[in-house]
């Protein structure tokens, strides 16, 4: 039973420690992620119905590929690749650490003799003078230089970097980081939207993907609120004044556009968008079907007012931001109810942008929407990701981890000099580099330059 349960722990270890399964979950995870990006998160059940229908709206919410990037398995696969990573750094570990950390640091000269990128040249100075120029060179280029004396002369080997082996840990390192902060932020963060009025404060924020409220432990009040239209109509600028109030008190007060929020105990408040909230009066146009005449008529919201010709009351009920007729939007309208003297008060919804709309209703009265002044409402986004402060981490490292795995390397330099009696003086060299060996190769020639220099 131990050795069964040695031998599962085995597999599963080396099934984490391989570089295959890892290929694997990098593809998965970016296959899902890309599944994430073409369907829209967090939507309204009846946005998936109408777009995928009702057996698609079962997969969707089956698999939870409407909140992908929080669902379990998509945080299980996550969590696999962390393990990946962790395995696959310590099963390498051992052997690197050996490199970077040897008991004694040794060479062996024929290993560099036989290379084919060594060099050789003859030099028109003495041997003692080649040997202090040579030891110089290595100390002002390498880290660590030793000497060895053979029968012909003196032999260089020197060498700097072993530590930038340790860069490709960094960068699993940071990547560690990533993904927990991804973890963290998708358990325990969350994202909401508030809509206030200006004049208006609020402590709770609406989180569609859970259907729930949540309450902030702090009020936010919209100051006041600005839009700024292009003459086309489109929108130039929304501006929000916002005070945090807490314990009853402000804290603070800061304006607040796209791409500017306020940031407060870990909260984002972001300029979300914006839209027009209900108008306190309005004036509509009330044409009789029988006689053509065209009446006008200012209502207060919540009052009723006479209609003309003693036909019976009119009251402006609501403010529609976004109707909805037959599947189609038409914008803006207003909620009325039309009591006729003796019937029953009828509920119309009376567009802004298609003032002939009523006419479908071949009733006494044809209404249509004159002028008003609009009013707008603000749009917040509220997150909280306790995780970002990981991802910053993460970031940071990964840059520090691939500049040193990438832009740095060990490196080795053998240099010997061969005493030929009353002959020129005999120099070789070589060196090598675990990474970006073309910049070695300079190195040496630079080396070589300044050593033919001393003659």
């Amino acid at each position: 039973m131990k050795k069964d349960k040695q031998n599962l722990f085995n597999s599963l270890w080396q099934l984490l420690a391989a570089v295959k399964f890892a290929v694997i979950l990098l593809i998965l995870i970016a296959v899902t992620s890309v599944i994430g990006t073409l369907i829209p998160q967090n939507g309204s059940d009846q946005m998936y119905m109408r777009v995928y229908g009702e057996f698609g709206y079962k997969i969707l919410k089956g698999l939870q590929l409407d909140d992908m990037y929080h669902s379990l398995w998509y945080l299980g696969l996550l969590l696999l690749l962390c393990l990946n990573i962790v395995v696959c750094s310590i099963e390498r570990l051992s052997s690197t650490y050996k490199v970077i950390f040897p008991k004694t640091i040794s060479f062996n000269p024929d290993r560099f003799r036989s290379k084919k990128n060594i060099q050789a040249f003859d030099l028109d100075a003495d041997t003692d003078s080649t040997v202090r120029a040579c030891e110089a060179i290595c100390k002002k280029h390498m880290k660590t230089v030793l000497i060895e004396s053979t029968d012909s002369g003196k032999v260089f080997y020197a060498e700097k970097g072993r530590w930038t082996r340790f860069g490709v840990y960094i960068v699993h390192i940071s990547i560690l980081f990533l993904l927990i902060g991804a973890v963290i932020g998708g358990i325990y963060g969350f994202k909401g939207n508030m809509r206030l009025d200006p004049g208006q404060a609020d402590d709770v924020v609406r989180i569609p993907k859970e259907q729930m409220a949540m309450k902030l432990g702090f009020q936010i009040k919209c100051e006041d609120f600005k839009v700024k239209f292009y003459e086309s109509g489109m929108p130039e600028e929304f501006r929000s004044t916002l005070t945090i109030i807490e314990n009853g008190q402000a804290s603070l007060t800061r304006d607040i556009i796209v791409n500017q929020p306020l940031r407060y105990k870990g909260i984002n408040i972001f300029q979300a968008s914006y839209g027009m909230t209900s108008p306190e009066k309005a004036k509509f146009a009330v044409q009789s079907r029988e006689s053509g005449m065209v009446f006008e008529i200012e209502a207060v919201k919540g009052k009723k007012v006479n209609l003309p010709e003693g036909a019976g009351t009119f009251l402006y009920n609501s403010f529609i931001s976004n109707m909805d007729f037959q599947g189609h939007s038409l914008g803006e309208a207003f909620h009325v109810d039309i009591e006729l003297t003796g019937q029953e008060p009828l509920h119309v919804n009376i567009p802004v942008k298609f003032p002939t709309f009523d006419k479908m209703r071949k009733g006494k009265y044809i209404i249509s929407v004159m002028d008003f002044e609009p009013t707008y409402y603000t749009g917040l986004q509220i997150t909280r990701d306790p995780g970002v402060w990981y991802v910053y981490v993460g970031f940071t490292l990964m840059i520090l981890g691939c500049w040193i795995t990438f832009l740095m390397s060990h490196q080795t330099l053998f240099i010997e000099v061969v005493h030929n009696g009353s002959n020129p003086t005999k120099v070789l060299i070589s060196g090598t580099a675990n990474k970006n060996k073309q910049s070695m190769k300079i190195k040496i020639n630079k080396i070589i330059k300044n050593i033919k220099g001393i003659s």
